[in-house]
């Protein structure tokens, strides 16, 4: 198992604001064993009316286009952490 901590996320939020937002984050992976590890996710963020928590699928997150994935990536880029690697 790993506890992520984020360092910083990009959205989309699909012109509704309270609605499901997909987020692509860069975060730090600790490990119970003591290892760490950074990486990127893919993850989905539920509505404020549902109290705007995570969706931790299984370590999966359903990617509705490829556009809209190039679209979180290039922000990152834009905001300056889309190029890092872990």
């Amino acid at each position: 198992m790993a506890r992520v901590q984020v360092i910083n996320e990009a959205e989309h939020d699909f012109d509704d604001p309270k609605g499901w937002k997909l987020l692509f984050q860069w975060c730090l992976y600790v490990y119970d064993d003591g290892r760490s590890e950074k990486g990127y996710r893919f993850i989905w963020r539920r509505p404020e009316s549902e109290g705007a928590t995570l969706q931790a699928a299984r370590g999966q997150a359903r990617i509705p286009s490829i556009e809209i994935a190039n679209l979180l990536i290039e922000k990152a880029k834009k905001d300056g952490w889309g190029n890092l690697k872990g």
